[in-house]
């Protein structure tokens, strides 16, 4: 299982760009407690890396958000990207997983789930949705959401298609 720190350093630098650039044009307030987060561990003021063209900015926000005493930082910041910018992805999971949801959004996941609908629903998202988008979304429920699905972390590990790289 790979931890949100660990998903920024693996995903295309491309998709990396994709979720900071989304959340700094549609959510200030989060991409301010990210870059918060980035500048306190570079021990340099926010102020700091907000006058560094774009850019350049979040490429060493990127960086530095690979490194584990960020992960709930990059936590934050890839559940933000899930919720809003891929809704119909999560929706598309939780309902064949039967699951109930506001958008997506999932007050308690069950203890466990069917091995075959869990299977129906990660075919499911492969056959519509980008391979590396699923990729994020299934690793930071297993580790964020408090979901212990043992055939989900089997899922993980073992089908080539949920591999990174």
């Amino acid at each position: 299982m790979l931890k949100c720190h660990e998903l920024l350093g693996f995903v295309s630098p491309a998709l990396a760009q994709e979720i900071l650039e989304y959340t700094f044009v549609t959510d200030k307030p989060v991409y301010r407690t990210v870059l918060a987060a980035v500048a306190e561990s570079n021990r340099v003021r926010p102020v700091f890396l907000e006058r560094k063209p774009r850019t350049v900015r979040h490429t060493e926000m990127l960086s530095a958000l690979t490194r584990p005493r960020l992960e709930e930082a990059a936590a934050n910041l890839i559940r933000t990207w899930l919720l809003k910018a891929q809704t119909p992805m999560l929706t598309d999971f939780l309902d064949c997983l039967g699951i109930q949801h506001d958008k997506g959004a999932v007050e308690e996941f069950p203890p466990a789930v069917e091995d075959a609908k869990l299977q129906a629903a990660v075919d499911l998202l492969l056959s519509k949705h980008p391979a590396e988008k699923v990729i994020i979304y299934l690793n930071t429920v297993r580790a964020t959401a408090g979901v212990d699905w043992q055939n989900l972390e089997d899922l993980l590990q073992k089908d080539p298609r949920l591999q990174l790289g």
